[in-house]
């Protein structure tokens, strides 16, 4: 995975995307390039399951 962002993820940025061995933000600036479309799949679903239940957690506090 080759890194693009060089800044940590910001809530508005959610949900990540996937552009085949891309992943995105939701504006569609790039984050990191990865070398499998399944892998960027992998990492999007789990980044925008974890900021789901972060942002469950800001709510239920």
């Amino acid at each position: 995975m080759t890194s693009i962002a060089k800044k940590p993820l910001e809530p508005e940025d959610f949900p990540v995307n996937v552009d085949g061995h891309k992943l995105t933000k939701q504006d569609g600036t790039p984050i990191a390039h990865v070398d499998s479309p399944a892998v960027a799949t992998d990492i999007a679903d789990r980044l925008n399951e974890d900021e789901a239940r972060r942002d469950e957690d800001r709510w239920s506090a």
